[in-house]
């Protein structure tokens, strides 16, 4: 297949420099050539910036203090020159060279407007992390628009930065990200572009390598903000409620243990449970907690 579409690829930093090498060189190899990739950076302290530079990479850097999910993505897109943007986060690794190709390819539809890839977990990842990679992300393609909202639910507009591409004439037409927003900024996004009657695609022959190996802390701040992230777009309860999905992941990851016989993860699984959805539920409620609090809570403190 042959593109004649521009793509510029973004990806926040923040002290990157032992994923950047591996990341930017699988980019430069890829079967399509990039127009650019931009490097945006929150004052990296170690060598991020002069890896970035070395391999060619365009770097724009923010204060620290000013990161914004929605708002540093949206800055960077503003210095692009491409008519895609691809969104890459520092630790996600392309499992191969077609990688751009196959995650721009349903561009060639004018109704798609946005697409992400698959995420596969880590060889080192732990049985719970990699069953959350499976549930989330399978094999089979799918195309999502608003006629879908009964079948998929919440899960209509689920949509992932971690790998995803948009046009950005539509970017620009909608005002790209949410901001400020201190989680979710994909989602939301992905709701706009279904709500104003577009169709967005997961394509999983794009797929990355990345997962997470977060403490049981982590885990609670991270649902925090997802529970604050929803409260401050509850427009989007009125399509369908988040627990549901949840739920149902919950319920396959206790089966595949079982089944698995991974007894001994079973502990770690109800502790993760327990502290995700309490995090999510304090986090939804986050408008009764005083600030001091809050930014304990929260992953994003200087969201606060």
């Amino acid at each position: 297949m042959e593109f004649t579409i521009q793509v510029s690829v973004i990806i926040p930093t923040l002290n990157a420099a032992s994923y950047l090498n591996g990341l930017l060189t699988r980019l430069l190899d890829q079967s399509v050539v990039l127009n650019e990739i931009i490097v945006v950076d929150s004052m990296s302290n170690d060598n991020t910036i002069e890896v970035a530079q070395r391999l060619g990479a365009t770097v724009l850097s923010i204060d620290r203090s000013s990161f914004d999910h929605g708002a540093t993505r949206n800055f960077a897109a503003s210095h692009a020159k491409g008519d895609i943007l691809v969104y890459i986060t520092q630790d996600a690794l392309p499992s191969g060279y077609h990688f751009i190709e196959e995650l721009i390819a349903p561009f060639e539809d004018s109704q798609v407007v946005a697409a992400y890839g698959r995420q596969v977990a880590r060889p080192e990842a732990d049985p719970i992390e990699r069953m959350t990679r499976e549930f989330n992300y399978s094999m089979k393609p799918i195309r999502k628009s608003m006629a879908d909202v009964n079948r998929y639910g919440i899960k209509t507009f689920f949509f992932t930065n971690v790998c995803s591409a948009m046009r950005k004439d539509f970017f620009d037409k909608v005002g790209g990200f949410p901001e400020p927003i201190i989680s979710n900024e994909d989602m939301i996004f992905a709701a706009k572009c279904i709500l104003q009657g577009y169709s967005i695609v997961y394509t999983p022959k794009a797929s990355v390598v990345h997962s997470h190996h977060f403490t049981l802390m982590q885990q609670f701040r991270r649902h925090f903000d997802i529970g604050v992230s929803l409260r401050m777009n509850e427009w989007l309860f009125q399509y369908a409620k988040p627990e549901g999905e949840g739920v149902r992941l919950i319920k396959t990851q206790l089966k595949h243990l079982m089944t698995a016989r991974l007894w001994m993860w079973i502990p770690r699984w109800a502790a993760e449970t327990v502290v995700k959805y309490s995090g999510y539920r304090l986090g939804l409620s986050y408008k009764r907690i005083p600030r001091k609090m809050l930014k304990k809570c929260s992953m994003q403190r200087s969201f606060w």
